[in-house]
């Protein structure tokens, strides 16, 4: 089949088609450059204050799902067969103010009003999926939004009352008039378009992935962008060539095993969430500490993992369950432990043309004790200092089994193997793990840098053994427990 040469996406109530396009465009320049909607902001330009927040709506397996994105590293090219919608598309059933504008002006929630169409994106988010709030739905739902002003207290007590003002609004009446009109589009058709000296391509399937891999082996893939967007806005690195993956649903299945989860690259954090927890309850705080709604909406579980960064979220607790990937370059498949795709910092066990199709996920063992932790000078929102995932098998009181994993500790992902051999045949015990922590001091030998010291985080890591059996007793080991 011809490649398609243009993109096509509903902007609010409109159809836009565009041939002149590359890599590096960012959805964000489009909507305050060329289509002239400048409710939508750029605060940060790297995805951490939502002031460039819109809504991005897809055809997926349960029918069209909205999702909050930031608009500042969204690329363009990867809104074909999309919905976005902005802020200045917000209205009431009379055509007035919406229901989340209504109660952002009745609580006061808008000071500057810089940040207010950000968080007026989000919260309409949230209402569309509940419109009546608890308290920590609406903290959540907040956590990628930063103001300056407000100190947050009049916003949410605007997201606890905007069901008050409505619950339905003309894009829900619309849904299925946008739902025909991306299904029309849906042409199957691999898609390139271009601008300059860099190009973009949309494969048909997975399938057609792979034989563009094979003819492009040196092609950047790009899934959430979350990163790849920043070496855009801010190191304006350029894009000869990019494949974007995030419209393949085979990609984004999650498939359960009598022995394991298996989850497509392309599943994002948000996806991901609950049937982890569902498994993996200790992943459940751990998770909700990774980015801010946004970012979990767009970022993925196999570009967090293909990146490669050594303080990349997920790697620390997926190995520590034993994780595996499957790696496809053509229609050959192989399967490694995910610890051994880290070779060194930037380095991957990962050929040219070769992707990362599955992460699979063993489910818990008896008798094991699980454990992820991330430490941040930011509560939330914020990149790891460490990050650490352990999984611990005592039977009969003694230790017969031990994966801790860590992330920030090393130029990889990495685990403490002679912390792991001083468990291993022990006692179940307080003393056991304090002479463990000793050994962390030979596993490794971390860095000082803007996030964190080296004593700083040799020290946090040792903790977190303590508290690691702090909370195998059942003793509360962090505020929140206490609270």
């Amino acid at each position: 089949m011809t490649p398609r040469r243009e993109i096509r996406f509903l902007l609010n109530d409109r159809p836009v088609y565009l041939s002149q396009v590359a890599a590096s465009d960012m959805l964000l320049d489009h909507l305050r450059l060329q289509s002239r909607l400048r409710g939508t902001k750029e605060g940060c330009a790297e995805g951490d204050c939502g002031a460039c927040t819109v809504l991005v709506g897809r055809l997926g397996a349960t029918g069209l799902d909205y999702a909050p994105v930031n608009a500042c590293i969204r690329a363009l090219a990867s809104c074909d067969g999309c919905h976005v919608v902005t802020v200045e598309h917000l209205r009431g059933t009379d055509g007035g103010l919406h229901p989340v504008q209504r109660a952002m002006v009745e609580h006061h929630g808008s000071q500057c009003g810089f940040c207010t169409p950000g968080f007026v994106m989000a919260l309409y988010a949230l209402w569309m999926s509940d419109p009546h709030p608890t308290e920590a739905q609406a903290e959540r739902a907040l956590q990628g939004n930063l103001c300056r002003c407000t100190g947050y207290a009049p916003i949410i007590r605007a997201a606890l009352a905007m069901g008050d003002h409505g619950t339905s609004d003309p894009l829900m009446a619309e849904r299925e008039h946008v739902a025909r009109q991306l299904m029309a589009w849906q042409d199957g058709a691999r898609v390139e378009v271009a601008r300059d000296d860099s190009r973009a391509i949309l494969p048909a399937s997975v399938q057609d992935l792979a034989e563009v891999l094979a003819a492009h082996p040196q092609a950047r893939i790009i899934a959430g962008a979350t990163d790849v967007g920043l070496w855009v806005t801010k190191f304006l690195r350029d894009m000869p060539l990019a494949v974007f993956i995030g419209h393949l649903d085979a990609l984004r299945e999650v498939r359960e095993f009598e022995d394991a989860l298996h989850l497509g690259a392309m599943v994002s954090y948000e996806q991901a969430r609950a049937p982890l927890v569902a498994h993996f309850p200790h992943l459940a705080r751990y998770w909700d500490r990774i980015a801010g709604w946004q970012v979990r909406a767009m970022g993925t579980l196999g570009g967090n993992i293909a990146n490669g960064s050594p303080i990349g979220d997920t790697p620390p607790p997926f190995i520590a369950l034993g994780a595996r990937l499957v790696l496809r370059k053509g229609e050959v498949r192989r399967e490694i432990p995910l610890e051994d795709f880290f070779i060194d910092y930037g380095k991957q066990d990962r050929a040219p043309g070769e992707f990362v199709e599955t992460i699979i996920l063993p489910k818990p063992r008896a008798h094991t004790r699980y454990a992820a932790y991330k430490l941040s000078k930011r509560r939330d929102e914020d990149i790891s200092a460490v990050a650490a995932g352990f999984a611990v098998t005592v039977d009969g009181g003694t230790i017969t089994d031990a994966r801790l994993a860590f992330g920030g500790m090393a130029a990889t992902p990495k685990r403490a193997a002679l912390t792991e051999a001083a468990l291993i045949g022990q006692p179940f015990a307080e003393a056991t793990l304090a002479r463990a922590a000793e050994a962390l001091a030979q596993d490794f030998t971390p860095l000082s840098d803007m996030r964190a010291s080296a004593d700083y985080r040799m020290r946090a890591s040792q903790n977190l053994l303590r508290r690691f059996w702090l909370e195998s007793q059942g003793q509360p080991a962090s505020l929140e427990e206490v609270a």
